[in-house]
C-alpha cells in the first residue's frame, strides 16, 4: 500500500467516468480537487457522504475546488447512484484498482469479525499544482465538506 503524505505529487490517473468518458487527473491542473474515496454506490455511509458532497457543490466550484468520487464500482452502479440522488460531481470507476492503490487506499477491512479487501474512505484535497494539500483519514460521512473547508480556512 502506497503511503503518500501531504506535499506529495498526488499520482496521476486515468479513468471512466459513469458515462463512459475518459477523466484524469491532469484535466484538472490550475483547480484545487477533492478527490474522495468511499467504499461502495448506496450504502449509508456512501449515500450520506455524496449528498453531503451534492448540497454544498455549488459553493465549492465557487471557490475553485471540483469534486471527484472515486470507487471500485462499475459505470452502471456510479449511473444509478447518480440518478437516485441527483448527484453534480463525476464519478469515476476504479473497476481494476489502479487509483485505489496508488493512493493506498485498498486494504484490509473487518466487519462484525469479518476480514476481507475494501476501500478505506479517506478524502484527499489536491492543490492546484497538483500536489496533496490534506488527507482526512477519518471522514465524517455527515459532513464531509465542512471537514474540507475547514482545512482549507474557508
Amino acid at each position: 500500500m502506497a503511503t503518500l503524505q501531504i506535499g506529495d505529487q498526488a499520482p496521476a490517473f486515468t479513468s471512466k467516468d459513469q458515462n463512459g468518458n475518459t477523466v484524469s487527473l491532469n484535466q484538472f491542473k490550475g483547480q484545487k480537487v477533492v478527490l474522495y474515496f468511499y467504499p461502495k454506490d448506496d450504502t449509508p455511509g456512501c449515500t450520506a457522504e455524496a449528498c453531503d458532497f451534492r448540497d454544498n457543490y455549488q459553493g465549492l466550484k465557487a471557490k475553485g475546488i471540483e469534486v471527484l468520487g472515486v470507487s471500485v464500482d462499475d459505470e452502471k452502479s456510479h449511473q444509478k447512484f447518480i440518478n437516485k440522488h441527483s448527484l453534480p460531481f463525476t464519478l469515476l470507476a476504479d473497476t481494476d484498482k489502479a487509483i485505489v492503490e496508488a493512493y493506498g487506499v485498498w486494504g484490509e477491512k473487518n466487519m462484525y469479525g469479518k476480514k476481507y479487501m475494501g476501500t478505506h474512505r479517506t478524502t484527499f484535497v489536491i492543490d492546484e499544482a497538483g500536489k496533496i494539500e490534506h488527507i482526512i483519514a477519518k471522514v465524517d460521512t455527515k459532513s464531509p465538506t465542512a471537514q474540507v473547508l475547514e482545512l482549507l480556512g474557508k
